[in-house]
């Protein structure tokens, strides 16, 4: 576990257990973004949810690591000062073993305390054990 997450920390995808309550990080995308990537996520929604917390604690290496080498940019910078408020999951399409889209919207502010909404409809493909996000279509 990343020593920069605080003990119970709530995970900032939102995912709940059976009873509603609200998943630690550390038992839910924190076991995905380690520095040795020894956790792959199990399905497209859990990547989607990492990748969405990756960009909450700012982990610019997890979100490259986890994009498909056909379309990943060589390097990412990521806004300071974004605030992510909230992601909410609409639909989950399992096209294929191999494929896979997640629609979502996720909520943030930025630096000047603008608020934005992003509404993408996410592709993902799976390839020897893990799965990547391959690229996203805004609606």
């Amino acid at each position: 576990m990343n020593p920069a997450w605080v003990a119970g920390q709530a995970c900032p995808c939102g995912r709940v257990d059976a009873r509603g309550k609200e998943l630690p990080l550390a038992q839910c995308c924190g076991r995905f973004i380690t520095p040795d990537l020894a956790a792959a996520a199990p399905d497209a929604q859990s990547l989607m949810r990492s990748r969405y917390t990756a960009f909450v604690l700012q982990d610019a290496g997890y979100l490259l690591a986890t994009w498909h080498a056909s379309t990943r940019p060589a390097q990412l910078s990521l806004e300071h000062g974004v605030k992510w408020l909230g992601l909410e999951v609409r639909q989950v399409r399992v096209v294929d073993p191999e494929h896979a889209e997640v629609e979502f919207v996720a909520r943030q502010r930025d630096a000047s305390g603008r608020a934005h909404r992003l509404h993408e409809r996410s592709r993902f493909e799976y390839l020897q054990g893990r799965w990547y996000y391959v690229d996203g279509i805004l609606t």
